[in-house]
């Protein structure tokens, strides 16, 4: 018998969020991406999202929020929903860039934080 495995589902790293969703934003995805709902984005100087890279020079080196829903962009983009702030998120059920550094990760939590997006075990 074969396994099956289910990926996450939108909005399933969501504990609580703020009354009449003002915890939601949407917003303009940079292009070629394929993210999964809980991915922890960082934005442009033109409030361009993209998946979160400590490494980046470009303003995605800064936590801004996580993705509501799952999207796959093409090279011209897309629109998309974060939680942009007044949140409750499970830990474990955010996405990260592969390989990065627990220190990077620890100051992303933070950054979140700043935008009162809280982690929970």
């Amino acid at each position: 018998m074969s396994v099956k495995t289910e990926s996450l589902h939108t909005g399933e790293f969501l504990v609580s969020e703020g009354n009449n969703r003002i915890s939601r934003e949407q917003v303009a995805l940079a292009g070629n991406l394929n993210m999964l709902p809980g991915t922890v984005v960082g934005k442009t100087a033109d409030d361009v999202y993209s998946p979160v890279n400590p490494a980046a020079d470009d303003g995605t080196e800064v936590a801004a929020g996580v993705l509501y829903a799952g999207k796959m962009t093409d090279a011209s983009g897309g629109n998309g929903v974060i939680i942009a702030r007044l949140a409750e998120v499970v830990e474990s059920l955010l996405v990260w860039p592969d390989g990065i550094a627990d220190e990077d990760k620890a100051a992303a939590v933070e950054q979140l934080a700043g935008l009162d997006i809280i982690t929970r075990s």
